[in-house]
């Protein structure tokens, strides 16, 4: 198990998720994917990896075509910092 921290900034982008009813419900459902087995139990069609630059050694996945998730996943203790969510547009500008 793996404890969830959110960041202001991903408390933020949260709440525009949810305005969205389908894209909060697969949100919901990759949060509970993280906290119970972090990114290893990421399925490979969300094509999880590792950022460079700015994000460098934060990890991403998609949640949907354009909803993407970055969290920074430490193993000892089992931590995982919610960073951002949103599209590629609002998190990559």
């Amino acid at each position: 198990m793996y404890k969830l921290i959110p960041t202001t900034k991903f408390k933020k982008d949260l709440k525009k998720v949810k305005k969205n009813r389908k894209d909060f419900e697969s949100t919901a459902l990759i949060l509970k994917t993280l906290e119970s087995s972090g990114v290893d139990g990421v399925p490979k069609s969300m094509k999880p990896h590792k950022l460079l630059g700015e994000h460098k050694d934060n990890w991403e996945c998609h949640i949907k075509t354009d909803l993407l998730i970055i969290w920074f996943q430490i193993e000892n203790p089992n931590t995982i910092k919610l960073i951002r969510i949103g599209s590629h547009s609002d998190l990559f500008k």
